[in-house]
Parts: C-alpha cells; structure tokens; sequence
C-alpha cells in the first residue's frame, strides 16, 4: 500500500476510534459508513472511484468496529438508491428485509464493494436503524440513523481530501419542562 493510503488508512482509524468513544454504543449496535473514494482522492463525488482508496478506509474503519461488537453498514450510492451492505449475521439479528444487488465500483461504489468482498457473508438492505456514522465525502448518511441524530466532532476532519461528518443518536426527549433526564443517555 503507497504511503498516501496509508495516510488514508490512519484517518479512518483514528476518526471510528474516536467516534466509537464519545457515541458509547452498545455491542451489536449498526455503525454506517458512506464512503466517496472519489472525494477521498481528491475528485468530485461519483467521477472517479478507487478501489484502492476504498480499501485503505475499509481497512482503517472495520477491524475497529469489529473490536467492539459493532456491525458495520456500507452504505451504496445513489445508483443504487443508498441501499446497504452488511453481514448476514447483523441482518437476522435486526430482522430486516434482504434485497438483491451486487455492489460494483461503479454502481454502489468501491466502498459498499469493499465491503462486499471482505464480508463473510455480505447481503443488502435498504434501510437500517444505524445509532453512529461517518459521512465521507457527502454521501448523505442520515437516512439510516435513527433519530435522534448529533453531530460529533472530531480531530480528524477528513479522510483523504474528503470532508468527513460524524453523527451519533441519542434517545428522544419527552416530557415537558418538569421533566428530569438520565445523563448517560444525552
């Protein structure tokens, strides 16, 4: 691996370690990632995808989650209406619906295809209740976060040359103005 996926690699590393921290997720909690290899080299979304860039993120993010007892959530891109790829395992444990489509470079985009290639047992979905995730260059994560969503800031602010946003979800408030909170949920 060159020395500038390696840089990549770091920062993915070092931006799911600290996004795991201050997201306090549970084990077997989904994590979605949105992943632009084209932003992350540096070219505007969906014009040049690298497999390469994908893998250095892939490989910075999911031996994290994997210490953890996160499942991770490889959102595809818009050609394929965002849908998701994850492990089997994470799709029996929340009972959600299987769709049928094989990511590519070029159509579900290099990261949900890394994904798809180092998964054990791969299968997509369209929708998922992720409580954390990285938008990596502008891929619109939130549909898949469950409300409600705060933005968490980091001390790395991009993978590569691309933009990254960060989100965790904490539990909705209710009650009225008497009302008293559990911190440990905020």
């Amino acid at each position: 691996m060159s020395e500038g996926f390696c840089n990549i690699q770091e920062q993915a590393r070092t931006a799911a370690k600290e996004l795991l921290e201050q997201a306090r997720l549970e084990t077997g909690s989904l994590f979605v990632v949105g992943c632009s290899s084209s932003e992350v080299t540096g070219h505007k979304i969906g014009s040049d995808s690298s497999i390469e860039a994908a893998r250095a993120v892939f490989a910075g993010i999911y031996p994290v989650l994997r210490e953890q007892g996160v499942y991770l959530a490889a959102q595809c891109c818009e050609h394929l209406n965002r849908a998701l790829i994850i492990e089997e395992e994470a799709r029996r444990a929340y009972r959600l619906e299987r769709v049928n489509v094989v990511p590519q470079p070029k159509a579900g985009g290099s990261f949900a295809t890394t994904a798809w290639e180092q998964f054990v047992h791969p299968c997509a979905v369209e929708a998922l209740p992720a409580r954390a995730g990285m938008d990596i260059g502008g891929t619109l994560i939130g549909m898949h976060l469950v409300p409600v969503a705060v933005p968490v800031r980091l001390s790395v602010a991009k993978i590569g040359e691309a933009v990254l946003i960060c989100a965790r979800t904490r539990a909705k408030f209710v009650g009225g103005a008497r009302a008293r909170y559990q911190e440990e949920l905020l």
